[in-house]
Parts: structure tokens; sequence; C-alpha cells
């Protein structure tokens, strides 16, 4: 069976990647103002966070490659394949993420025993 192609003419291609482009130059302006409003108010959580701060900013990028992407899909298999290769690194990622917090927990008591 042949798969249909997506018909999006290009511009509204062109207006979603704008529209992406937009969005990802607004959350670097609000990760920016984050990180700087954290390293001026130190405190006992202040590292865990960045570190949680850090991961939040690498998914966004992420997503708004993922978005980019699928902008560029030609095909309901090509989008599907996309959408299955994001949905795992994201799995992965969140594993590695997850893995890390927990080192970061439980670092300050290995030395305490």
């Amino acid at each position: 069976m042949i798969e249909p192609k997506l018909e999006v003419p290009a511009e509204l291609r062109d207006l979603a990647e704008k529209t992406i482009d937009q969005a990802e130059k607004a959350f670097g302006m609000f990760f920016d103002a984050a990180t700087k409003s954290m390293t001026s108010v130190p405190g006992a959580g202040t590292e865990v966070s960045k570190q949680a701060l850090a991961f939040t900013e690498q998914n966004m990028k992420s997503a708004f490659e993922h978005a980019r992407k699928l902008v560029h899909a030609t095909d309901l298999q090509e989008a599907m394949r996309i959408q299955s290769d994001f949905l795992r690194s994201q799995f992965t990622s969140a594993g590695d993420h997850m893995r890390q917090m927990t080192g970061s927990f439980m670092q300050p008591g290995k030395g305490k025993s």
C-alpha cells in the first residue's frame, strides 16, 4: 500500500518554523532569567534547582527539534517514526535525569556513615 503524502503548503511550513523559532527564543530568555535569578539567591537547594532547570532546558530543546522535524515530515509513516524516536529519546533522557538527581540527593549522605 502506498502511503499518501502530507500535502502541507510551503507557506504553512514556513509559518510553523517561524513560530517554533519565536517560542524557542522566548524559552531561551526565560531560562537565562531563571538561571540568573538562581545564582543571585544562593541557598541549600540551589544546585538541585540548577540541575532541574538544566534538565528542563534540555527537554525543551529536544521538543523544539522534534517540532522542526515534524514540520518537514512528508508522509504519515515518517511522522510516526519521528514521534516514536522522540518518545524513545524522552524516556531515556528522563531515566538519565532521575539517576542524576537521585545521585545528587544521595551524594551528601555517602560520607556521613
